[in-house]
């Protein structure tokens, strides 16, 4: 006898399988979390805080701050999932900014 499988390959029905859905506040994983949340997983979505707001929008293409978590953050209220914000900035760019223009 073959178990039933969920979307993600696990022998859990979805609703007894919690998703950690890291949310950028783009498109991509936006989507993502509203179908795993569709399908009845439990989604918890989080944003790593990267750059500071003002710092970001000089910077194109930078995500992980202002905008981009206010998105993500109503994509998680619209749907119903909880949505954290973790305050990685010092982290960053400590060990990858400042790390890399050391090179």
């Amino acid at each position: 006898m073959t178990k039933e499988l969920n979307s993600l390959g696990f022998d859990k029905h979805p609703t007894d399988t919690r998703v950690i859905v890291a949310m950028s506040g783009g498109v991509d994983s936006s989507v993502t979390a509203s179908l795993l949340h569709e399908e009845g997983y439990d989604v918890v979505g989080v944003t790593l805080q990267l750059y500071d707001h003002g710092e970001a929008i000089a910077k194109k293409g930078a995500c992980c701050a202002g905008q981009d978590i206010k998105d993500a953050r109503q994509v998680a209220e619209a749907c119903g999932f909880p949505h954290y914000v973790l305050d990685y900035e010092s982290n960053f760019r400590e060990q990858v900014i400042e790390d890399f223009a050391d090179r």
